[in-house]
């Protein structure tokens, strides 16, 4: 199934937490992701910080299908065309890159740029894009600075990432605008090392009880 970005946006919506994921091993994302499902978060953020990433995608895509799955970190046009290859379903970058949203655009693959200030807004709207990640949250002024961004930009939908965690994520969903956080405390490499998909689960049905 082809996702829309509205049709994207709408799932996020309900999800609320996105769970940002960085992975050594590729096929640790099957057992990762159906810990995530069966707690309450069918959805992923592959994040291209590892040679792993579309070898995870690819997996992932062909033995859970069901579970929405995101591209982040992206970088590069290779990395577009490898994300678009393995099967995901957005695109998701920590910065604004025109040249990686033109692509995006061409090869019909919703993207989710990072901005964190009106210049960078505008060139997202310029190209037709008001889904973005707002990036690195915590660092870049977190709700005070998204609440003053969107005095002008109302239009924004918005998905903070960088800095969220179990403490403040409530703040940030109380924004009509924010469409979802991305977080990954409750991910954490050492934790998926260490296959402590138990402590995982915990740690999901924790903030996804937060959210809901």
């Amino acid at each position: 199934m082809t996702y829309t970005t509205a049709q994207i946006i709408e799932k996020l919506g309900q999800i609320k937490v996105v769970p940002v994921i960085a992975l050594d091993k590729a096929e640790d994302i099957l057992p990762l992701a159906q810990t995530l499902a069966e707690n309450g978060l069918p959805v992923v953020e592959i994040t291209f910080r590892s040679g792993a990433a579309a070898e995870a995608i690819r997996l992932l895509r062909r033995q859970q299908p069901e579970i929405l799955i995101a591209a982040g970190t992206v970088l590069t046009a290779e990395q577009v065309v490898q994300a678009k290859n393995a099967g995901a379903d957005f695109v998701v970058t920590p910065g604004f890159n025109r040249k990686i949203v033109r692509l995006c655009q061409a090869l019909d693959l919703p993207i989710t740029p990072g901005v964190n200030n009106p210049m960078a807004i505008e060139a997202a709207l310029e190209m037709g894009l008001s889904a973005v990640k707002f990036f690195p949250a915590e660092a870049s002024g977190g709700v005070k600075m998204i609440k003053a961004l969107l005095g002008p930009y109302a239009q924004l939908q918005i998905m903070p990432t960088g800095g969220i965690n179990v403490q403040n994520i409530t703040d940030y969903l109380a924004i009509a605008n924010v469409v979802a956080c991305g977080g990954s405390w409750f991910v954490e490499k050492s934790l998926i090392e260490a296959k402590n998909w138990a402590e995982i689960g915990r740690l999901t049905r924790e903030v996804v009880a937060k959210v809901r």
